[in-house]
């Protein structure tokens, strides 16, 4: 007797059947928002642009250039109008004085003070005839005092 033909890829004849659904898979993860991306300009309008840029303004330097060879390097001198016959030599910078220590120690002081101008008062007879007639003060004064002294010191002194 004839032995069963085996089918192709099969032990002893026997088929195999293939489960229908495939095999649990692990969970997905949650899919990203897709970020849309700018258009970007078309590469040759760009470019032609940039081109006809860069050429005029390498023309505009060019031109610049040729004038300032024509020119010469250095413009045109203006001529000062002298005035005068004679030259002064120019005023020199005088820096102000900046000492690193006082000369004098000691500021001098004021020798025609209030208290050296009026002297004392004078209290005389005749003094105090005058300062009950007339309601006048008599003082003696310093012999270099003028009358703005004098003022001066009764201002200060007396409050007057």
């Amino acid at each position: 007797p004839a032995a069963p033909a085996k089918e192709k890829g099969t032990k002893d004849g026997k088929v195999e059947k293939k489960s229908a659904k495939p095999a649990a898979k692990p969970a997905a993860k949650p899919a990203k928002p897709q970020v849309k991306k700018a258009d970007k300009p078309k590469k040759d309008a760009a470019k032609a642009k940039s081109k006809t840029a860069s050429k005029k303004a390498a023309i505009n330097k060019a031109k610049k250039v040729q004038t300032k060879v024509i020119k010469g390097a250095f413009g045109t001198r203006v001529r000062k109008i002298r005035t005068s016959v004679k030259f002064h030599r120019p005023h020199t910078f005088r820096p102000p004085r900046n000492p690193k220590y006082p000369r004098k120690s000691v500021p001098r002081r004021d020798r025609m003070d209030a208290f050296n101008v009026i002297k004392y008062p004078l209290t005389t007879e005749a003094a105090m005839k005058k300062i009950e007639d007339s309601n006048t003060l008599v003082f003696l004064v310093h012999t270099k005092a003028n009358k703005h002294h004098v003022k001066a010191a009764v201002k200060k002194l007396y409050k007057i």
